[in-house]
């Protein structure tokens, strides 16, 4: 469901186990997926802890407010979708689901996250996209596993600083962010769009290229300095 519509939020539906069973699924590569996208409830479903041997949850376009504690039955999921909700805060149960490979959380209106986000080591990419954030809790730098984080369209001033502890991560999206920077003249600059990509994640071209863009930046920098 897009931000914009949320407003006219539609009357929440309540799901059975008979319906939830009719929307399990077997994913190309085996796995077991249950996908309750599009159901317009608010709640989650009180039946879930009786479908708990999934390997894959979509929860994703819904009215979710808020994940119940016993969110954490599903200890063996790889990935939860949980994007276009209306989530304010996540429970510390979350770091129970220790197998958690894709977390997507995008598109609702999480202002902060707990610290038990840093036990899901086994993370490989976590989508926080499109939220009310303005940092990350410091336990995030444990996530030495993840390749990809997603944290565009927050409210963050600064690059978070726990993402430079992060040894494999391969890109960080903090595309329309209010990022601020200073010049030599302390002016302060908006930096709308922002990538940080690992050079061993570029090709040999790009890498070529951005290593030439930052020596002439470089060079000018201390052009200036000497006049």
């Amino acid at each position: 469901m897009a931000k914009g519509n949320k407003s006219k939020a539609a009357k929440s539906k309540t799901i059975s186990l008979k319906v939830a069973k009719e929307c399990l699924q077997l994913t190309l590569d085996g796995k077991r997926r249950l996908d309750l996208s599009f159901k317009e409830v608010s709640v989650m479903p009180k039946c879930l802890p009786k479908l708990c041997e999934v390997e894959e949850v979509d929860l994703s376009r819904n009215l979710i407010r808020k994940i119940p504690d016993f969110i954490d039955y599903f200890i063996s999921i790889r990935l939860l979708d949980l994007h276009s909700n209306y989530l304010e805060e996540l429970p510390e149960s979350v770091g129970r689901l220790q197998n958690l490979l894709v977390l997507n959380l995008c598109n609702n209106r999480l202002s902060s996250l707990p610290s038990a986000m840093g036990l899901l080591k086994k993370l490989l990419t976590l989508n926080l996209g499109m939220n009310q954030l303005n940092n990350l809790p410091s336990s995030i730098s444990a996530l030495q596993e993840l390749r990809h984080i997603g944290l565009s369209d927050n409210k963050f001033t600064r690059v978070p600083f726990c993402i430079s502890r992060m040894d494999k991560l391969e890109r960080v999206n903090l595309d329309r962010n209010p990022i601020v920077t200073e010049d030599k003249s302390n002016q302060s600059i908006n930096t709308e769009k922002l990538c940080l990509v690992k050079e061993s994640a570029l090709c040999e071209g790009c890498l070529y290229k951005c290593q030439t863009d930052r020596k002439m930046m470089e060079d000018n920098e201390n052009w200036n300095e000497i006049n």
